[in-house]
């Protein structure tokens, strides 16, 4: 037991292993559960505090309770983060859509869906898993979790990605990236229509401070933390209510290409974390959810880090992605992508 005199509505940070003791404020009356907890334990992600409710670790009133349940005020609350088990990557048997390999580094065009590497809650069914099903020789240049990694995909952007087999190709492309010499082609679908055949985004990306599974974009000097981020884009084809761009990245910020558009007032299509409509709507037909950002990385191109000749690999745009473009051609009067997508197909 513990007396209420202990309970405060300002809380300390506690070792991940011991108790957290919150009591509810009569300012916080209606406010879910789940939101609560990850306002007043801020060593609690919410989708750990999802969880640890699920798990009937988190007691209102020393009874288990669900994350949507809203508070009054006056309740007693117990969260009981118990250490998870540490994380390794482990081995399964996972097919991969190769483009190019050889004995230093292998390109993969990653569906949507898949993960790159293990993280919380997610260990399995990941890209780096896949490969070592493969029995792939990778590079120990990141960390247990993160063999072969030298940068990374958002899981629901499908699209090229470069893996490095040996630590001296890891270091190489590691350099390449941090030089910029690594060209990133992305195509994007975003919503409205831009201003200009072509442009530049120049903001620099922090974490939001509202939403941390969000980042925010701002002009460069308007918050020490931020990173200074550059987007370039060119139109490719208007399809009606939305936009098809060729987007090459100079830098690679977290989530950069979402952000950047959405601070333009045109956010990737599907992406509604960052502002994006649930549907596109095309002369009031209302187009199927597409279920994920229209994000993909199409091309990489960059000097091997052994032989230094050019490497240009392809990644044809994913099924969905291609379907979802051929519905909203026909629905905005059946503009011909193929053309549009020269290259890309």
């Amino acid at each position: 037991m513990f007396s209420p005199r202990s309970l405060r509505p300002c809380y300390n940070r506690r070792v991940s292993s011991a108790p957290i003791e919150l009591l509810v404020s009569a300012a916080d009356s209606g406010t879910r559960l789940d939101r609560f907890i990850t306002a007043h334990a801020a060593e609690l992600s919410r989708a750990r505090v999802q969880e640890l409710i699920d798990s009937g670790l988190v007691k209102v009133n020393g009874q288990p309770s669900k994350p949507s349940q809203k508070l009054r005020g006056g309740e007693r609350i117990t969260v009981q983060p118990e250490p998870r088990p540490p994380l390794k990557a482990e081995a399964e048997s996972i097919p991969l859509d190769v483009l190019y390999e050889d004995e230093d580094l292998i390109v993969i065009n990653k569906p949507a869906g898949m993960t790159v590497h293990a993280g919380a809650g997610n260990s399995s069914g990941t890209l780096v898993n896949a490969l070592l099903g493969r029995g792939q020789s990778l590079s120990q240049g990141g960390d247990a979790l993160r063999p072969g990694i030298v940068h990374r995909l958002d899981k629901d952007t499908s699209g090229a990605i470069v893996i490095a087999k040996n630590d001296f190709t890891h270091a190489r492309l590691a350099a390449s990236f941090q030089a910029r010499t690594m060209q990133k082609i992305y195509l994007a679908l975003v919503q409205g229509k831009l201003t200009g055949a072509k442009g530049r985004i120049e903001l620099a990306i922090s974490r939001d401070p509202k939403q941390r599974i969000k980042m925010s974009a701002r002009p460069a000097g308007k918050s020490a933390n931020a990173r200074a981020a550059r987007t370039d884009w060119t139109v490719l084809e208007e399809f009606g209510p939305a936009t098809l761009v060729e987007v090459q990245l100079h830098t690679g910020r977290t989530h950069q290409i979402r952000v950047h558009f959405s601070a333009l007032k045109h956010p990737v299509v599907g992406d509604t974390l960052y502002g994006a409509a649930a549907n596109l709507v095309v002369d009031k037909t209302k187009l199927p959810a597409l279920g994920r950002q229209f994000l993909h990385a199409a091309r990489l191109s960059f000097a091997h880090p052994r032989t230094e000749k050019p490497i240009a690999v392809t990644a044809p745009l994913a099924p969905d992605l291609k379907l979802y473009l051929e519905k909203l051609a026909a629905a905005a009067g059946d503009v011909k992508i193929d053309a549009s997508l020269a290259g890309f197909l």
